[in-house]
């Protein structure tokens, strides 16, 4: 088994998209080998993860197309993660991308792969971080990461992300209200999509002016305009993405990222053993006793 997944790390590292999407199925699905694929990783590849998350309906994909379609052209190896729904039958992703993104599904220098959430609330699949570091292995020059759509909890991708990108549109509501949730407060470049739409020059000055009057980090996230059916302000887009890479705060946020991946790579691995089913069971035993107490019962069960 071990000549096999060394095989295939090997294949990964050339490049080779097929034994990439195999080596992604073992880690997601923890199939034998999927041990020595991780372990073998090097994490001295700098290749810049792009998280893309905002509300539903903000153009995520779309402006994710976008990009992809700008950038095919110039001969660059993109990777794509997309988180979606999963599917109530199967556990699976519903494959989302593969409507959303099909235009460049053929093309051999774009590689799209969609991970299920498996009742994750965070807007990211649980295994995201490990499939991440597997396709930042290969020879892809930027890899994509699109969270789920869920809201106020998509926050994890600030922790798997070098530069993190909020998506909202011109209907947003009050931009007050949104500097206040936490999805917000995650964000390095904030983007406004669907720009062309009435209100969105003004949706724009009233976020910038409330960044200003409020107590933001030491450097303000700038705020675009873009209209991803068009192409629109993508091409700025990516500049700021590249300015955010070469900033102090981006070199201070490697450590974070890197931290709080380990933290909770960690956590997995200590809850692996927690069976949700027993632990019912367990439960349902231990408030027979009177004197049950909810603390000292999870305290002795870890």
């Amino acid at each position: 088994m071990e000549s096999k997944s060394n095989d295939l790390i090997l294949s990964v590292a050339q490049g080779d998209l097929q034994a990439l999407a195999r080596a992604i199925t073992t880690v997601e699905n923890e199939l034998p080998g999927y041990e020595e694929i991780l372990f073998s990783l090097k994490g001295n590849r700098d290749v810049p993860v792009i998280g893309f998350t905002g509300v539903p309906g903000a153009g995520k994909s779309t402006l994710i197309n976008a990009i992809i379609r700008q950038h095919a052209s110039s001969g660059k190896k993109i990777g794509v993660i997309a988180i979606d729904p999963t599917s109530p039958f199967n556990r699976g992703s519903l494959l989302g991308d593969r409507i959303r993104m099909s235009e460049h599904f053929s093309d051999p220098n774009i590689f799209i792969r969609s991970l299920a959430t498996r009742g994750s609330l965070g807007g990211l699949s649980e295994k995201t971080i490990e499939v991440v570091d597997v396709m930042k292995s290969s020879l892809f020059d930027m890899i994509l990461i699109e969270t789920v759509g869920v809201g106020q909890s998509e926050v994890e991708i600030a922790g798997l992300a070098d530069t993190t990108v909020v998506i909202f549109v011109p209907e947003a509501g009050d931009e007050i209200q949104l500097m206040k949730s936490g999805i917000v407060e995650i964000a390095d470049i904030f983007v406004v999509n669907k720009s062309d739409r009435e209100g969105a020059d003004l949706f724009v000055n009233n976020l910038k002016k409330s960044m200003h009057s409020t107590q933001w980090k030491e450097r303000i996230p700038p705020v675009l305009k873009t209209s991803a059916v068009s192409g629109t302000g993508v091409e700025a887009l990516m500049n700021e993405i590249e300015k955010h890479r070469l900033t102090d705060e981006a070199f201070r946020k490697k450590l974070f990222l890197l931290t709080e991946k380990s933290f909770r790579l960690i956590q997995k691995k200590r809850m692996k053993d927690v069976n949700k089913i027993k632990l019912q069971q367990a439960v349902e035993k231990a408030i027979l006793v009177p004197e049950f107490n909810l603390y000292k019962f999870a305290d002795s069960y870890s």
